[in-house]
């Protein structure tokens, strides 16, 4: 199995939800818990990047074998904590070959676009794996070849890794997932994704 690892970024404040999103209920977990139990079912090795909360959150998360980053500049957007993020998983393991990117607020994806993205990754050839909605939003989760891992390191402000995206269109290899990317921003999208989660 090759080398690629799952970094899940959840270190954002909530501004517009008003309480800490990884920690709201998800079924019989929290948000985050969910997150990490589908991750964790493809098999590849989980990181989380925490930032606001993380104490809070880190408690609740730390029985799970996943490794758990605190940037402690979250604040300064998506981006640091990307970098940041890239920085601690390749200090512990400097061979990995792949990065898949998720959110903390995309809960109804299933574990097997995951497994798709990852069945459809090439490792050392440069790929982006991109995940592509029905109706035709692009985004996260992202698959990058480890080719990317400098200037994932090297990223600046809130567009995340969308710059890289853009620039090397030529090796991006779009994963179709339906419906299933929409993300939580405020509360009344919460209730309306936990609706729809329930009904599945």
């Amino acid at each position: 199995m090759s080398n690629i690892q799952h970094l899940m970024m959840a270190a954002g404040t909530s501004r517009r939800m008003g309480k800490p999103k990884q920690l709201l209920p998800w079924g019989n977990k929290t948000l985050i818990e969910h997150q990490i139990t589908v991750l964790l079912e493809t098999k590849h090795k989980v990181s989380v990047v925490l930032g606001a909360y993380a104490d809070k959150i880190s408690e609740v998360i730390k029985k799970y074998p996943v490794d758990i980053y605190i940037n402690e500049n979250w604040k300064k957007g998506m981006s640091t904590s990307i970098a940041f993020g890239v920085q601690q998983l390749l200090k512990k393991d400097p061979i990995v070959e792949g990065i898949l990117i998720s959110l903390i607020d995309q809960p109804l994806i299933k574990v097997a676009h995951f497994k798709n993205m990852l069945k459809f990754f090439e490792t050392g050839k440069g790929q982006i794996n991109v995940s592509k909605s029905k109706d035709g939003w692009t985004g996260v989760p992202v698959l990058f070849d480890r080719s990317y891992f400098n200037e994932l390191m090297d990223i600046k402000g809130d567009d995340g890794a969308k710059v890289i995206i853009k620039k090397n269109k030529s090796s991006v290899k779009l994963i179709d997932n339906g419906d299933s990317l929409k993300d939580i921003d405020t509360y009344e999208s919460y209730l309306e994704l936990l609706n729809l989660f329930s009904k599945k």
